[in-house]
């Protein structure tokens, strides 16, 4: 079934002489389940691309369809609360909260949301994630793979529709880089979880159902 269907998508940043095409007429679709990779040159517009599809950002032109519904449709106002709902982020550097612990973190959008989850699910995805024993510490108190793993906590609490992920393991040495990509896989294999990432490192990317190459703001490749 189809999850993401994405329109002639395009970005351009300026005007006239000095603007600067990020993304250009791109079209793809994504099934419910898969994971994706999409990757590219720094500059090439996987990063534009993505933040288009999470809502974050505006197009110039086109359309994304998640669940069959024209996100961009919404106002500022609806895509945020659909963004916090139907969409998971991950970011290269985690953006948690200081000031919020572990569970804290990871219960953000739904507390935003004024939603509240049983003991049992936190629980349990504290567990999934590896951060059982650390679920009252705070940020600075976390390795940089526990700081990514509350982010993918974060991302997952909600149950969204498609998780898009930034350069999840650009920040992480190799040991914690294996350890969120497996995480990555196992959400994607065990809970039917939609994932599309953004990565340099293709030997990662080769672990995704699908690899879509970006050039000069095109689909130069679909493997």
């Amino acid at each position: 079934m189809e999850i993401l269907k994405v329109e002639n998508l395009s970005k351009v940043y300026g005007t006239d002489s000095t603007s600067v095409i990020a993304l250009d007429h791109v079209s793809f679709c994504v099934q419910k389940g898969e994971f994706v990779a999409i990757v590219g040159a720094s500059g090439s517009g996987k990063s534009t691309l993505l933040h288009l599809l999470g809502g974050v950002d505006r197009p110039t032109t086109g359309k994304v369809f998640i669940e069959g519904k024209d996100i961009y449709q919404y106002s500022d106002d609806e895509l945020a609360i659909f963004r916090r709902r139907q969409v998971g982020l991950i970011y290269q550097f985690y953006n948690l909260i200081p000031i919020l612990n572990v569970e804290e973190n990871i219960l953000l959008p739904l507390n935003l949301d004024n939603r509240e989850v049983k003991k049992e699910v936190i629980d349990d995805l504290l567990s999934v994630l590896g951060l059982t024993e650390r679920r009252y510490h705070l940020p600075n108190k976390l390795s940089g793979g526990q700081q990514q793993r509350t982010s993918i906590g974060r991302a997952l609490i909600t149950k969204p529709a498609i998780v898009l992920a930034d350069e999840p393991t650009g920040n992480l040495d190799s040991k914690a880089s294996d350890e969120i990509v497996n995480l990555l896989l196992k959400s994607n294999k065990e809970y039917k979880q939609t994932i599309i990432m953004i990565t340099h490192n293709m030997e990662i990317a080769k672990m995704a159902d699908r690899i879509i190459e970006i050039e000069d703001g095109k689909i130069v490749r679909e493997v």
